[in-house]
């Protein structure tokens, strides 16, 4: 706190990473610090690091809503940058279930609830792979975005919540008032993920189908 008051400090010096103190606020959901930080001319806002992920990428991941909402309050601040992955912020916070950020995050007329990421993978699949019901439900309530949309492995949200055995998604995604295929596409895990705990999910995901 101090350093931040002698105008001689660089605020907004990055370290190896590319995390800038304001990074750094975000990531750890320091809400003083980061209005300190904020209130300065010489601090970037939108600094993203050597993945790609900015401030407000990194608090929504950790589901913060008050650094979230004060990121949301700045024009210099883009909602929808994506990161080197493709993941914008929103598909870090429905990622990690926050149903507060996805709807602080949706309310913005520049945020695409549907971006797909390298992999194809959108917001929805995410939140579906994780058992994240409330999320999906948000997103299930926009007319922008598909809930068949499979990815590059083939996958849809529908098979990462049957493949991993999240019943509650499944109802959700099968129930909905939409036209969607009698059976979901079969969870075969990308074979960068393959592993004996994959394989395991086989047998769960016929039974919850």
């Amino acid at each position: 706190m101090i350093l931040l008051e002698k105008a001689e400090v660089n605020a907004d010096t990055a370290d190896k990473h590319g995390l800038t103190p304001l990074s750094w606020a975000a990531r750890g959901g320091l809400g003083v610090t980061l209005r300190m930080l904020l209130g300065r001319n010489d601090v970037n806002p939108d600094t993203a690091d050597e993945d790609g992920r900015t401030p407000l990428s990194l608090a929504a991941e950790n589901g913060d809503e008050f650094v979230v909402r004060k990121l949301l309050e700045r024009n210099d601040v883009n909602p929808d940058t994506p990161d080197k992955s493709g993941l914008p912020p929103l598909s870090w916070a429905a990622r990690s279930g926050s149903e507060g950020v996805v709807g602080m995050l949706l309310e913005r007329g520049n945020v695409n609830p549907d971006t797909a990421d390298e992999n194809g993978r959108t917001p929805l699949s995410f939140a579906a792979e994780n058992g994240h019901e409330g999320v999906v439900r948000i997103l299930l309530e926009r007319n922008d975005v598909n809930p068949d949309t499979s990815d590059k492995s083939g996958l849809n949200p529908l098979s990462w919540a049957a493949g991993i055995g999240h019943e509650g998604v499944v109802r959700i995604l099968r129930g909905r008032p939409r036209s969607i295929p009698a059976e979901p596409t079969r969870f075969h895990p990308p074979a960068c993920t393959k592993s004996s705990s994959n394989r395991a999910l086989l047998p769960r995901a016929a039974r919850v189908i």
